[in-house]
């Protein structure tokens, strides 16, 4: 009987631990070609891992809070600020850490935030992700007021590299592949890489922890051993992707629609490898902090231990 007993037990852990299948979201853009081995069936593990990808913030809160996805790969501010709201949610890894740049026209110039008063700046999607964040802190040390003294405005990065490209727009702060794509055929310079910025104004290493593999909490108790599975699947996908670049490439076209000569030069300004929160906490603990002291406005508050890890 206490064998029946065990047995039983064993199974009904099994159940609670292991999970068939995941919903998986992840942005459209350079954070597709780490994940795309997975979305391909090249890398695999036990559980089945459907991916969606999300082109907007707005649209992939509201995956989350649908209860849409498990997992999501998100920039680590927003999903600081989803956790701040009081979603459960947690950050499993960083693994994008260099992606973004300031491009200038070939008829602009870019002296330091003050060339810019007067002028207008393109960005990606909405208010609050990284490099806008990035953006306007470094504008304040300088002196200069955001949305007033330089005006900020927001389109998808298709839309931003097209009005480059046509001579519409000047000044745009955006991530690889689409920094290589606007400025390519002499169409504009690289301003300043942020991640650099970032470091000597820290007197950090130039890295940013920029996006992470976070986790639903109710799924990651219900489903322990499913966490751990495609977290190590996800880290051997970006380890494929780096050891296998062309082909990683070749996986990801179809996604992002984008030449392949242009998306391997952006690999050279962009910097994929996982690493696990215990191993990171302080590099997103001290972005995270920081931002908050230098720009609340972009990072009202600082999450707490449970943001780390489940």
């Amino acid at each position: 009987m206490k064998k029946i007993v065990f047995i039983l037990l064993v199974l009904v852990v099994s159940t609670m631990a292991l999970a068939e299948s995941v919903s998986f979201i992840n942005p459209l853009g350079p954070t597709t070609i780490p994940i795309a081995p997975i979305m391909k069936g090249v890398i695999t593990g036990n559980a089945t891992i459907n991916v969606k990808l999300w082109q907007s913030s707005d649209e992939a809160i509201a995956m989350i809070v649908a209860k849409q996805a498990d997992f999501a790969v998100l920039p680590v501010t927003l999903g600081a600020i989803l956790y701040s709201k009081g979603i459960k949610i947690s950050l499993l890894g960083v693994y994008e850490w260099k992606v973004f740049y300031l491009v200038v026209s070939k008829n602009a110039t870019f002296t330091g935030w003050k060339s810019l008063i007067g002028k207008s700046i393109y960005t990606p999607e909405g208010r609050g992700q990284t490099v806008d964040i990035l953006m306007r802190y470094m504008m304040t040390q300088d002196n200069v007021i955001p949305d007033k003294d330089v005006k900020i405005y927001y389109l998808q990065p298709q839309e931003i590299v097209a009005l480059f490209r046509s001579g519409k727009i000047d000044y745009a702060a955006l991530p690889e592949p689409f920094v290589t794509m606007a400025i390519s055929g002499g169409y504009g310079k690289i301003a300043l890489d942020f991640q650099k910025a970032w470091g000597e104004e820290m007197n950090l290493p130039n890295r940013i922890p920029i996006a992470g593999l976070f986790v639903m909490d109710d799924f990651a108790q219900a489903h322990p051993q499913t966490v751990v599975d495609v977290e190590q699947t996800f880290e051997r996908s970006i380890n494929w992707m780096n050891q296998n670049i062309d082909q990683a490439l070749e996986l990801s076209k179809s996604y992002l629609a984008i030449p392949i000569p242009i998306l391997k030069e952006s690999m050279q300004r962009t910097a994929f490898y996982y690493v696990a929160i215990s191993k990171c906490k302080d590099d997103v603990e001290t972005f995270l902090s920081k931002l908050n002291e230098l720009y609340p406005q972009g990072m009202p508050s600082v999450p707490g231990e449970g943001f780390y890890g489940y």
